[in-house]
């Protein structure tokens, strides 16, 4: 059973979780802007209905908020290591199916890819409540569905924004008990989009063979990209990160470890010991990133990296996109096994 409610008694519902939790959700960003006439719409904390934005995909990923761009991870003197103290406040996220499922991914990627688990992450995630909102045709640059990433079931509570109402199911007690405090009683249940306006067509792993990786599709990229690693930073599911030690000026003899968001497309992100660096075109880099996407992942957890939110089509300042990639990859695959 789900409920209705009212705007200003879903931000009475808002007022009483801020006691226990900072609220994210997709708004608008104060002194951000792409362009001089464009504002970001991201994700922060909000306090009422009338800030959350749900007619514009966001610019930045809910990603940052499990997982930091820059993050302390431990404080050392010359002879003690202390682990980083976690205090803050336990969180609420709304965010839509496509980042729910990159929710998913990051987690396999820092909780499940081996046997040593991340604290960093696993401390953030274990504190945090997940809000589904209901997509109802996506965006022009989504193509969830073809990464069958179009529907979830991890979330405690989905939520639904009307003209008029709020509509809510939720799978969480607590919360349960509270939006029925302050809603009506109302079937409803979510639903999710079967179709996006974009079509991806996503090769087989067992159609992919080494010939592939040195097809001449990657040549296209290597004047195109200009590594930035905009295609990194916005993308749900990328979680690769470097470290950097600081040494305080006060004190030579003690510091702290802090890990940084890093990418494939960047430069020295593939540098190995020695100097010796196997990916330094940038073809190689968007090769590199395309068959981790679609290919790596996907041999190792059986579903896609890539969720298909489109962030990387819509922030590339040279208009890549990696939904085409893909579509082009396909069409030279389904190509060579027809021969």
């Amino acid at each position: 059973m789900g409920y209705r409610l009212k705007p200003k008694y879903f931000d009475d519902v808002l007022s009483a979780l801020s006691k226990h939790y900072d609220i994210m959700a997709p708004a608008l960003m104060p002194f951000e802007t792409r362009h001089s006439a464009q504002e970001v719409v991201g994700y922060r904390k909000i306090e009422s209905l009338k800030e959350i934005v749900v007619d514009k995909k966001t610019f930045f990923s809910p990603k940052e908020i499990l997982f930091p761009p820059r993050e302390t991870m431990f404080y050392f003197t010359d002879s003690k290591i202390r682990e980083s103290e976690y205090e803050e406040k336990n969180k609420i996220i709304l965010l839509r199916t496509c980042d729910l499922n990159g929710i998913e991914r990051l987690k396999n990627m820092f909780l499940n890819n081996g046997d040593v688990k991340d604290n960093y992450f696993k401390r953030r995630f274990e504190s945090t409540k997940f809000w589904l909102i209901e997509c109802d045709d996506g965006f022009d640059s989504c193509f969830c569905a073809s990464m069958n990433s179009n529907k979830a079931d991890s979330y405690s509570t989905a939520i639904k924004f009307t003209e008029e109402d709020i509509l809510v199911d939720s799978n969480d007690n607590m919360f349960s008990e509270l939006f029925k405090s302050y809603g009506v009683e109302e079937d409803y249940k979510v639903s999710f989009i079967e179709k996006n306006k974009l079509e991806v067509k996503v090769p087989l792993s067992e159609n992919i063979n080494p010939a592939v990786f040195e097809h001449d599709i990657w040549q296209e990229y290597i004047k195109r990209c200009i590594a930035c690693g905009r295609c990194n930073t916005s993308c749900i599911s990328c979680s690769c990160f470097t470290t950097h030690d600081i040494i305080y000026d006060d004190n030579k003899r003690r510091g702290e470890r802090r890990r940084v968001w890093a990418g494939c497309h960047l430069d020295n992100f593939s540098i190995m010991a020695g100097g010796h660096d196997y990916r330094t075109k940038n073809g190689e880099r968007m090769r590199f990133k395309t068959m981790h996407k679609i290919y790596d992942y996907h041999k190792r957890f059986g579903k896609h990296m890539c969720v298909g939110c489109g962030r990387c089509d819509d922030v590339c300042p040279e208009y890549i996109s990696f939904s085409k990639c893909i579509n082009k990859l396909y069409d030279i695959i389904e190509k060579e096994n027809d021969k």
